[in-house]
């Protein structure tokens, strides 16, 4: 019979002092157990929820495998975001440009990255140049029945805090006259992905409940 590697055997003793790393071995339960209850708050502070990372989740009504192929589709982002709108494809392939209308006169430039097997969608973007899609939205549907035991799609969203949010690394191609940017909503951003994931679910339940394919025939 083969004798499986250790784990963490490579790093040997000095597992015990590596910082950050808490185990049974290391830190029994009853020393585990304070450190977990210190990190429960009744009230977090928005920086320590929000600072990095903007996760939201929610459940969809509706197929999973059809809400991940109307997702698929870059311009099913004009349907359920707040603000983008006049999806047109540039002249490099898979590469869409639309209006933000939460900037006066900004484009944004987006390429949707899918992968069916996993049913991850993400929509790599960025506002005034299409060159350096730095602003990454991850999103992954999940079948219902699987994590939930019912019906349906549990859609997974993220978002990281790209330093670029904090400073405009292409300023010469933003419009003279706008005077935000798109980080100055960072702090909004969790708020702003709820109400646009609930926007989503808004239209794929509804098409769903009607017998209407998730992505519509125009978009297909």
């Amino acid at each position: 019979m083969t004798t499986l590697p250790t784990p963490l055997e490579d790093i040997g003793e000095h597992v015990t002092d590596l910082a950050g790393l808490t185990r049974i071995e290391t830190h029994p339960r009853p020393v585990a157990t304070p450190i977990i209850v210190d990190m429960l708050r009744s009230v977090y502070p928005h920086d320590q929820v929000y600072g990095d990372f903007c996760p939201v989740q929610g459940f969809v009504d509706a197929p999973p495998r059809e809400l991940f192929n109307w997702l698929s589709h870059t311009r099913s982002l004009e349907e359920w975001t707040y603000s983008l709108r006049g999806f047109e494809e540039t002249s490099e392939p898979g590469l869409w440009v639309a209006e933000d209308r939460l900037g006066d006169a900004t484009k944004i430039y987006t390429r949707t990255v899918s992968n069916p097997e996993a049913m991850t969608v993400d929509y790599h973007c960025a506002w005034d140049q299409g060159a350096h899609l730095w602003m990454i939205y991850l999103m992954r549907v999940v079948d219902a029945n699987v994590v939930l035991d019912k019906p349906g799609s549990v859609v997974l969203w993220n978002n990281c805090h790209h330093p670029f949010y904090d400073r405009n690394p292409y300023p010469e191609t933003a419009p003279a006259e706008r005077p935000v940017w798109v980080g100055d909503f960072w702090e909004m951003f969790s708020a702003g992905h709820r109400l646009e994931l609930a926007n989503l679910t808004a239209i794929a339940e509804y098409r769903h409940r009607n017998g209407l394919p998730l992505t519509p025939e125009w978009m297909s």
